[in-house]
């Protein structure tokens, strides 16, 4: 079975690749768990994100917005010292302020899954790359992304974060197209 390359360099990033990525998401709480995760995974690999993906829900609440959003200065501290999840300071402080603007956006919008499928008019973008190599580490649309979110006060929601999170939600289908997952995910 032919994969996107980028999924053979692990058992987990398989598994990732075959039942999750690329995959149409709606669910505002799956939605700010990837933007997290993706934000997250700056300087990293994505296979270290993976592997800590289980001590993210626990140490944030199963990524529940409101629970997240009222983490305190005693939380961040705690955080910081879990070697379960990225201990970066920034970026633990950063989740939680991207909680509360999750909350201000579901407040104003109704829904962090209407605002955010905005971008790409409700209908995920199919793409047609033939080699890794072809596909672009940020967009146009992603780059109106980030400048939203962060006129919102989002952080860590730069134009490659942006661009790797709608590839994660299926806001765009980047598997290649030789990758059996490229018409299961357009079909869906």
């Amino acid at each position: 079975m032919k994969r996107c390359d980028w999924a053979l360099a692990s058992q987990a990033e398989t598994l990732y690749h075959d039942e999750e990525w690329g995959v149409p998401s709606y669910d505002d709480r799956h939605l700010f768990e990837m933007l997290t995760l993706e934000g997250a995974q700056a300087g990293l690999s994505w296979s270290t994100i993976l592997s800590k993906r289980e001590g993210y829900r626990r140490a944030f609440s199963e990524f529940d917005p409101a629970k997240v959003a009222r983490y305190t200065a005693k939380r961040v501290e705690k955080l910081v010292g879990d070697a379960t999840i990225v201990r970066h300071r920034g970026k633990i402080e950063s989740t939680i302020n991207n909680a509360q603007a999750v909350l201000k956006v579901q407040q104003e919008l109704g829904s962090l899954s209407d605002y955010l499928w905005q971008f790409v008019e409700h209908e995920p973008v199919q793409n047609r790359w033939r080699r890794l190599s072809d596909v672009p580490a940020e967009t146009e649309i992603s780059k109106a992304m980030s400048r939203d979110l962060k006129k919102r006060g989002f952080r860590f929601v730069g134009p490659t974060t942006c661009y790797a999170f709608m590839q994660a939600v299926g806001m765009v289908n980047d598997h290649l197209v030789g990758c059996f997952r490229h018409k299961q995910v357009q079909d869906d």
